[in-house]
């Protein structure tokens, strides 16, 4: 499939579309929401900027003075949505260092489980995936806004819990962090990606934590 550029050119550069500017512009945010309903319903082959203008309720030439491209509109969507999700889920100030390190581990797991589970985060993943060996750009805003993103506030999260002696002494907290990830989504999100299951329940998610928590735990609970 080859882009879709508008028939004039804008004064925007391709990689710094004006949403990104901050997020302050209401016009860019009206058409991040028509394009993440269009995208959602249509995949990223099936979306045609005609259709997210309309949805969007702007003109046609609005929408390519904002985003040049349907791939850097997908780009720029995939960051703003990606922070949000992470901003989100990340932000762990109700977790205190205080409380039993498998207490805070297993509501950070929880709550991370139930936001890569979630069906939206399936769906754009899928398509994600699909287009990011045409556009890069497009994998690249996924990961840094999205897993790089939360790897990096889930190791702030271990260093309070090894700074409070809830956990012992950490070499490496980023890797620690993926390890911890990844032992929580074991194959969980692989069943839903290709479809074996439509849902996860609160019951698998709880199972999959608590076994993430004990061999973390084994790993990294504090000695003695």
């Amino acid at each position: 499939m080859s882009r879709t550029h508008a028939p004039t050119a804008s004064t925007v550069a391709p990689d710094e579309p004006r949403e990104t500017h901050g997020h302050s512009d209401e016009k860019a945010r009206q058409i991040l929401d028509g394009a993440r309903a269009v995208f959602l319903r249509d995949g990223f082959d099936g979306a045609s900027m005609n259709d997210i203008a309309r949805v969007a309720g702007v003109s046609k030439g609005t929408l390519y003075v904002y985003f040049q491209s349907k791939d850097q509109l997908f780009a720029a969507l995939i960051r703003h949505d990606k922070r949000q999700q992470a901003e989100q889920t990340c932000h762990w100030t109700d977790l205190e260092p205080e409380a039993d390190a498998r207490t805070t581990l297993a509501a950070a797991g929880r709550r991370l489980l139930r936001k890569i589970t979630h069906a939206d985060n399936v769906a754009q993943v899928r398509t994600v995936m699909a287009v990011a060996p045409k556009f890069p750009e497009i994998g690249r805003a996924f990961w840094e806004t999205g897993p790089s993103w939360g790897h990096a506030r889930f190791a702030e999260l271990l260093g309070r819990l090894v700074a409070a002696g809830r956990l012992a002494p950490i070499t490496d907290p980023r890797r620690a962090a993926v390890h911890f990830i990844q032992l929580c989504v074991g194959d969980l999100f692989s069943r839903l990606m290709f479809a074996v299951v439509e849902g996860i329940d609160e019951a698998e998610i709880d199972a999959a934590v608590e076994a993430a928590v004990d061999v973390f735990m084994a790993a990294h609970g504090p000695r003695g």
